[in-house]
């Protein structure tokens, strides 16, 4: 297939300084929970997106000092010497597919407890770090920031030698001291570089000037900005001191990276934000620079990132979450077959599964993560190992990639549904406020399973033992999902909930059925996650009176997570949802409800026509066990294996069902080991030779 010349615009290369970048493509710097900890795994995955055309490839945040220690996080480092190798692993992988690697090197503030360093946080002002931590950053005085200006040139000539293209000077999402500087409430200092915007600025202007000094001959300089913070006057504006600051600066770097603070800003979860919501914001900086610009805005289709280079708002299409759902998207795009790429959801469990120091995933690319471990490519994946047949009972997203990846490696897959349409709990939930944008879990994998010969499918299709038996499939994959529970057990219940069996209890599964339960509502969230929150405002937005109630301190408590809580409550609040945290459900009446206070036990009763009950989950697992309760007959009938996966498997999140499926595919014809991955410690231990 040819490219689309309405395209060809995002294929012409673009000078950084003294270096060129072969097209428009640009992913942004961003977190990943490897770092350090896991390097081998942080630069393969970086090596798959200069594979996949990403012409700039970015390091996550690299904090260049110990008073920058964010422990328990687990960034990248540029300390010392002795940080250079496991960068420059990265920078290989980079290099190896003609991209240019950027490193963006980042002091934290009040953002760092140093935790392990045990060093003296540090700050323009007095400050208390943000967090938990009881501990303040002390001001900084001449000397200290003398002494910081030495360390940051000192990792941008490591970077020079770990082999690094570019190297961005951060000063954005609020996590930056040289963007700390800049902003009026924490600045409140009485010398140069306090008081005037030109003294705030300082401090930023001399880091750019200091690497473009030490490696502007050899290497582009980036200057990261956040032009507006969506807090009004008590913050950074783009038509005030944004602008000023960028009209100030115009010229001094090779190129712009603009974008809003904090990260709950920058990086909005679909269900609050459009595509390209930050371009109201940003689109000024190209009419005070002739410098390249960059920024990002969850960008997916072509036609409009090509009208953004043409109506001369950005140079390069930032990403960030778009690069981590397809890692070739700039390759599909090249190849003129867009509608095979993997769309980004805006969900965030790519940044949750940081916030939780853990190597991060994505719902919608299984393999991500899994690069080194498992060697896993977004792409390709093994031929079939055998003359299987593949029956895949459920077409929810662990059922659809179970049957699109083994139809990828080649088998014949039938894939059976018993609902009129495909997507199972992905089809329900994205009909639920906000969520449209997860259908396109859906969406990708039935259109490539439109395009396999070797896949049949099959919905109105609802299997029993006995047609299992019969269609006489050599592999048998179960992934028939799982319902909410009715009865109340959860975190904060191990026993049915009194009055949990009326018929005024309702369930998630019973509201996306199309239920309308008699309000007033309560809804009794012990998930934590998203489903509270949507049921309590498709319900409040329909009219009913809602009191939303958890054991949990605050509503939808994971989606801290997510960088949406916020937003959550402010629906919430904004529909009129009366929120009730710390208390547990004591007992279901006809007209109302107890409630119990998690810390004092002290009861209070709540009015109530008809309770929600968001709590756990049951795998709707009886055809598996029904299929293994006899291997004889299994083996009769010509059936080799039967495994379950996804919601029937272990009910959790999206995510994790399609990683399921996808192992399931890419396990067929393999017995895995007891630890089915590789680790940095093995890598060691071959380095080493030891036995």
């Amino acid at each position: 297939m040819s490219r689309d010349p309405r395209h060809d615009v995002l294929f012409e290369p673009v000078a950084i300084g003294p270096v060129t970048a072969k097209n428009r493509f640009y992913q942004v710097p961003h977190c990943n929970g490897m770092g350090r900890t896991f390097p081998s795994s942080m630069a393969a995955m970086r090596g798959v997106k200069a594979e996949g055309g990403w012409a700039v490839v970015s390091t996550e945040q690299v904090d260049f000092h110990p008073s920058s220690d964010l422990t328990p996080g687990t960034e990248c480092r540029m300390w010392s010497d002795e940080d250079v190798p496991c960068l420059a692993r990265m920078c290989d992988a980079v290099h190896a597919h003609g991209a240019l690697a950027l490193i963006e090197l980042a002091h934290n503030g009040i953002y760092a407890a140093n935790l392990y360093s045990r060093e003296a946080p540090i700050f323009p002002s007095h400050m208390p770090l943000v967090g938990s931590v009881p501990a303040q950053a002390r001001a900084m005085d001449k000397r200290d920031i003398r002494e910081y200006r030495r360390w940051h040139l000192e990792a941008v000539k490591r970077a020079k030698r770990a082999g690094f293209d570019i190297v961005c000077c951060y000063a954005a999402h609020d996590l930056s001291v040289a963007g700390h500087f800049m902003l009026r409430r924490y600045n409140h200092r009485s010398d140069e570089y306090g008081g005037s915007l030109e003294n705030r600025v300082r401090l930023f202007r001399e880091l750019i000037e200091d690497a473009k000094e030490a490696v502007g001959d050899t290497m582009g300089v980036v200057a990261r900005f956040a032009v507006d913070e969506m807090r009004g006057a008590d913050g950074m504006e783009w038509d005030k001191e944004g602008r000023e600051i960028v009209e100030m600066l115009a010229e001094l770097p090779d190129l712009w990276d603009v974008n809003v603070a904090d990260w709950d800003n920058d990086s909005q979860t679909s269900r609050f934000s459009e595509e390209g919501f930050q371009e109201p914001f940003i689109s000024f900086v190209k009419q005070v620079t002739t410098r390249p610009v960059v920024s990002v805005g969850r960008y997916t289709s072509p036609d409009r990132m090509a009208s953004l280079v043409r109506k001369g708002v950005l140079d390069f299409i930032g990403a960030a979450r778009p690069s981590i759902a397809d890692p070739f998207l700039p390759r599909k795009i090249e190849e003129g077959r867009p509608e095979d790429i993997r769309e980004c959801i805006g969900c965030n469990i790519c940044v949750s599964w940081n916030q939780v120091m853990s190597p991060m995933r994505c719902t919608q690319n299984p393999t991500k993560g899994e690069e080194w471990r498992r060697g896993w490519h977004p792409e390709r994946i093994p031929a079939k190992a055998t003359d299987d047949t593949v029956l895949v009972v459920g077409a929810g997203p662990a059922g659809l990639e179970a049957a699109r990846a083994a139809g990828q490696r080649g088998y014949a897959v039938t894939l059976a549904e018993a609902g009129e349409s495909l997507g199972g709990r992905v089809a329900r939930e994205c009909a639920l406020p906000g969520l449209a944008a997860w259908g396109r879990v859906r969406d990708y994998r039935v259109y490539q399973l439109q395009q396999m010969g070797n896949v049949e499918v099959y919905p109105a299709s609802r299997l029993d033992l006995a047609a299992v038996l019969e269609l006489g499939a050599s592999q048998v994959c179960i992934a028939t999902g799982a319902r909410w529970r009715r009865d109340g057990f959860g975190r904060a219940h191990q026993a049915p909930i009194p009055g949990a069996d009326g018929a005024n209890v309702f369930t998630p599964d019973d509201i996306m059925d199309g239920a309308t339960p008699p309000g007033p509502v309560l809804v009794y969230d012990d998930d934590h996650y998203y489903m509270g929150g949507v049921i309590a405002e498709k319900l409040a937005a329909a009219g009913l009176a809602v009191t939303l109630v958890t054991p949990e301190i605050t509503v939808s408590d994971w989606t801290r997570n997510t960088l949406e809580h916020g937003r959550v409550v402010a629906r919430l609040m904004e529909l009129g949802v009366e929120l009730i945290t710390g208390h547990e459900l004591g007992g279901i009446g006809g007209q109302e409800s107890r409630v119990r206070c998690v810390y004092s036990a002290r009861e209070r009763v709540l009015p109530a026509a008809s309770v929600v009950m968001i709590t756990s989950r049951l795998p709707d697992d009886a055809l598996y066990h029904a299929l293994t309760a006899d291997e004889t007959r299994l083996a009769d009938a010509g059936i080799r294996a039967v495994r379950r996966i996804g919601d029937c498997h272990a009910p959790a999140t999206i995510a994790a069902a399609v990683y399921e499926g996808h192992r399931f595919a890419r396990e067929l014809g393999e017995s895995p080991a007891d630890i089915p991955f590789r680790r940095e410690l093995t890598a060691l231990a071959e380095e080493f030779a030891l036995p």
